[in-house]
């Protein structure tokens, strides 16, 4: 569960904070908006990754797009597509007839 706590109050017991960043964010905020977020380095890690392979999608060609586009998913990863907003899965889709 994340935590939100003021900045004054994290700098008062910052190694608690730590501690508890390391299980689940830490949002920290000033004058009652959230500035920042205090978080584990491995999750800082795979975020960071996320983005870089974001990044290099936009470096595709057409013909990568294509054959990315006419492609198929296992079927037993079909849940994943209820993930994406405004889709649902080919199993809900079949079973709706």
């Amino acid at each position: 569960m994340t935590t939100t706590v003021t900045a004054a109050t994290v700098s008062k017991n910052f190694g608690a904070y730590q501690d508890a960043a390391v299980r689940d964010p830490v949002i920290i905020t000033k004058n009652g908006r959230p500035r920042t977020v205090l978080l584990a380095y491995e999750d800082f890690v795979r975020l960071s990754k996320r983005d870089r392979r974001v990044e290099r999608t936009a470096e595709l060609g057409a013909d990568e797009i294509a054959t990315i586009e006419a492609s198929e998913m296992d079927p037993g990863l079909d849940h994943l597509n209820e993930e994406l907003p405004g889709t649902k899965s080919l199993t809900a889709k079949n079973a709706a007839g």
